[in-house]
This record gives structure tokens, C-alpha cells and sequence, in this order.
């Protein structure tokens, strides 16, 4: 099923961005997400965005809540990649950003990503994990360090991409975990990513819920097994388990 949000007149630009937004069961949060997204979607900008949220079958009112926030809301199986992957389907801007719910963009955000694949297939933000424990700034500079090393990003770190390179890449896999690293090793083929220095600011709960160390040594060991050949099937239920 398909919502529509707001309509183009004919003196209204096209839009530049499409911003997909996966969500499930996110009520509590959704309306804080989007509100500060509400400028961009104005067609008279000189660069407007439109956004599609994805709802993987919430059991609360998080469609019903973003229906106003948004230019699509969309129905899916859950599963982040089956999410996104439908919102790109139905993306018309020729670049695509994918934002986790829970996630804040940087001040000039759009602007710096357009700036970006002028030169680069795809790119990332560096990370500001957000939450109570004090280990969140040395996990979000890990992450950071790391992604610039390996030219792996996360969802966590806004993954934007021409929407020719994710097309051509074959989309996020449809497999339950790991789908962004796996999609990074595609791009990686076309091109190293964009890393830029502005920051997301993402929400450091499963941090402060489970614990930093314990989150950290649960992410580390999965990626190892994963690139020791795991699959993500087992992984998500070892994931599942581990909370």
C-alpha cells in the first residue's frame, strides 16, 4: 500500500534527493525525526529533497504519524533491506540518502552530498553516537577511523549514493544483518566513498541498554565471522540472542 504526501504543482522543482527512511515500530520517535527534516522538502529551495518512509509493518502508529512528515509512506515486509530497497523503487531524484530513524542529519547536509557525488559514486558522514555511557565518543571515533580505513560504512552513518550506482550495484541484499557492509564491498568496485567529516548524530541506546563493551565485542565478533563467511542468517539470530 501506498501513501501519497505532498503533490507537485508545475512551478515546483523536481526533486534533487530522495531521503529513505526504514521504520518499525518507531511511535515514540518518528515525529522528532522528521520534523527537522520539514525545510527541506520545500520545492522553491534550491536543492529539494523528497521523503519516503518505509513502514516494515508496525503494530503502533508510526505510518500514521509520518503520513503529514512525508512525501511517501510505503508499506514492506520488515527488514531494513526489503525497506529500503522498495522506497529507492519509488525514489524520483537522481541520488538517494538512507537514514536510519532514529538518525539526525548535519547542518548543509544536502548540499555537502550533492557536493560529494560530483566526485564520488557514494558516500557516508562520520558518526556522533548519542546516549548516556561515556565510552559513546570513543565508539563513534572507532567507527569513524575504521570506515575510513576499510571504505566500509554502516546505516548508521547516512549512506548516500547516485541512484545509477545503487541501481547498477543491485541494491541493499535482502539478507537480515550485514546488508550495508555487503553493499559497501559493491560500491567499493566503483569507487572509494565520500567520507565526509560533518557528523549524523544516531541514538546510542542499544549501547546504553547492553552495555558499550559488551555491544562492541558483539558488533567485532559478528563482522569477523561474517567476513570469515558466516551467513546473515545466523548472524541475526545470534544477534537476536545476544540482547
Amino acid at each position: 500500500m501506498q501513501q501519497e504526501g505532498r503533490l507537485l504543482s508545475s512551478a515546483d522543482q523536481p526533486p534533487r534527493l530522495s531521503i529513505v527512511i526504514p521504520v518499525l515500530n518507531e511511535a515514540t520517535g518518528i515525529e522528532a525525526s522528521l520534523t527537522p527534516l520539514q525545510a527541506l522538502r520545500d520545492q522553491r529551495i534550491a536543492i529539494p529533497v523528497e521523503i519516503i518512509v518505509v513502514d516494515g509493518g508496525s503494530s503502533d502508529a508510526s505510518a500514521h504519524i509520518a503520513k503529514p512528515l512525508a512525501d511517501r509512506v510505503l508499506s514492506s515486509p520488515a527488514g531494513r533491506a526489503l525497506q529500503m530497497n522498495l522506497g529507492a523503487q519509488h525514489a524520483t531524484a537522481p541520488a538517494l540518502l538512507f537514514l536510519h530513524a532514529d538518525t539526525q542529519l548535519p547542518k548543509n547536509a544536502v548540499e555537502q552530498i550533492t557536493q560529494a557525488l560530483n566526485g564520488h559514486a557514494w558516500g557516508r558522514f562520520d558518526i556522533e553516537l548519542a546516549g548516556r555511557s561515556g565510552w559513546l565518543p570513543v565508539v563513534s571515533w572507532m567507527m569513524n577511523q575504521r570506515s575510513r580505513l576499510t571504505g566500509i560504512a554502516t546505516g548508521d552513518q547516512g549512506m548516500f549514493m547516485r541512484a545509477s550506482t545503487f541501481k547498477a550495484a543491485g541494491g541493499f541484499p535482502e539478507q537480515p544483518l550485514m546488508e550495508d557492509i555487503e553493499l559497501s564491498k559493491r560500491l567499493k568496485r566503483v569507487s572509494r566513498p565520500a567520507c565526509l567529516q560533518a557528523k549524523v548524530v544516531s541514538s546510542g541506546r542499544r549501547w546504553d541498554e547492553v552495555g558499550a563493551w559488551k555491544t562492541i565485542r558483539l558488533m567485532w565478533r559478528l563482522r569477523y565471522r561474517y567476513w570469515r563467511g558466516v551467513s546473515a542468517t545466523q548472524l541475526a539470530k545470534e544477534y537476536r540472542d545476544a540482547r
